[in-house]
């Protein structure tokens, strides 16, 4: 009898971003260590041994972490030292367990070796207590090296805004520090779609609609494609405990009115599938962003003078969507942080060229300044 549906797509879902990474990291590491299938008879068992379905004793070199055997109830062995090691990130919440799971799974059929990351953003009593059964769970299952770590979350952009900056900077530096292939994150479907509809009541652009991609640099979302509810049953037939955040359910988070709230009010009143149409939709902003955004980069690179700035002229000449594409890479390599760099703003450098009355300097985010001078716009930071 094979794995339970959501089990099995899950762990298809993950074998695909696996072998993907497999191929990138050139692997040549072979398949995992197997311990023998028998000793002599003449030998004896040791004390306290683990004994196979033979008889013989399983050699602890074949297993992950201090895992025996898989929740699948399949016995496992780990990747040859020195294999490439794939980090999850891992909140205790049934998304990142279910992957936690999975990838344990998979990962050593591809000869890659499979840690863990859980952050304790210290916003609730009890946090780190409660990183750290996560972290006993998730050696539990054989991740290896496991780790909880702290961060301090600031202000900046607001609560949930601040809470992400901190997280992925812990993530970033564990994976350094680990020499980790990639990062894997827990998103689904269904955090597409909230995605989608933030990015819709922000007035954002298309590449804020495109919502969040499978692959950016070290991250990959391996669940994007599957609902919310599919990693609950994986866990619920696994018996994998999680730890629901109280912090889902606020209605003091954005996120959460829009997961509790909006989505399914739009259900009721659309009917069932709104969550797969975002989700399809998101697809389809990415698509063109990533078109617009290779026309983008190509385009500053023809348009930019001897001292860095952009011609206005030829600026003048190009798409609305792709002009604000040029000014966006100019402000944010002029020192804007991304994250606060808004439709809003870009639309308003648009004017320095579409609608010039002689303006002075405009304000950005992170101490920028756009000036229209001598027929060519300047990004720089105000203290230089």
């Amino acid at each position: 009898m094979g794995p339970h549906p959501a089990v099995a797509a899950i762990r298809l879902a993950v074998r695909r971003t696996l072998t993907d990474l497999a191929v990138e990291a050139g692997s040549t590491f072979g398949a995992p260590v197997r311990a023998p299938r028998s000793r002599p008879s003449a030998e004896p068992v040791p004390a306290g041994a683990v004994v196979g379905a033979a008889g013989a004793p399983a050699q602890a070199t074949t297993l992950i972490g201090n895992a025996r055997r898989h929740p699948s109830g399949l016995p496992r062995t780990p990747a040859a030292p020195g294999s490439p090691l794939v980090l999850v990130a891992v909140s205790g919440g049934a998304d990142s367990m279910a992957l936690a799971t999975a990838t344990a799974f998979e990962a050593p059929k591809l000869g890659l070796r499979v840690g863990a990351v859980t952050i304790d953003h210290g916003l609730q009593e009890g946090s780190a207590a409660r990183a750290q059964q996560v972290v006993e769970r998730l050696r539990e299952l054989g991740l290896d090296p496991v780790e909880a770590i702290p961060v301090r979350v600031g202000h900046q952009g607001g609560p949930e805004n601040a809470a992400r900056e901190a997280r992925y900077a812990a993530l970033d530096e564990a994976a350094e520090r680990h020499r980790a292939i990639a990062v894997l994150l827990g998103h689904t479907r269904d955090d597409q779609a909230e995605t989608v509809l933030l990015g819709l009541a922000r007035g954002s652009g298309s590449r804020s609609l495109a919502g969040m991609p499978a692959q950016k640099g070290r991250y990959r979302r391996p669940l994007l494609e599957l609902d919310r509810s599919a990693t609950r049953r994986a866990c619920s037939a696994q018996s994998i405990p999680i730890w629901d955040d109280p912090h889902n359910s606020d209605p003091a988070y954005t996120r959460s009115r829009v997961r509790h709230e909006v989505l399914p009010v739009l259900e009721k009143h659309l009917g069932a599938g709104v969550v797969e149409a975002l989700a399809r939709t998101a697809r389809l902003f990415r698509d063109d962003a990533d078109a617009l955004d290779q026309w983008a980069a190509l385009a500053e690179r023809d348009l930019r003078t001897g001292e860095g700035s952009l011609d206005v002229a030829k600026l003048a000449e190009l798409p609305s969507a792709v002009r604000r594409r040029v000014f966006r890479r100019a402000a944010l390599r002029a020192g804007c942080p991304a994250g606060d760099l808004f439709a809003r703003h870009l639309e308003t450098v648009d004017q320095l060229v579409t609608g010039w009355r002689g303006q002075g300097p405009l304000h950005l985010p992170g101490g920028v300044e756009a000036t229209r001078r001598c027929g060519t716009l300047v990004f720089r930071r105000q203290s230089d």
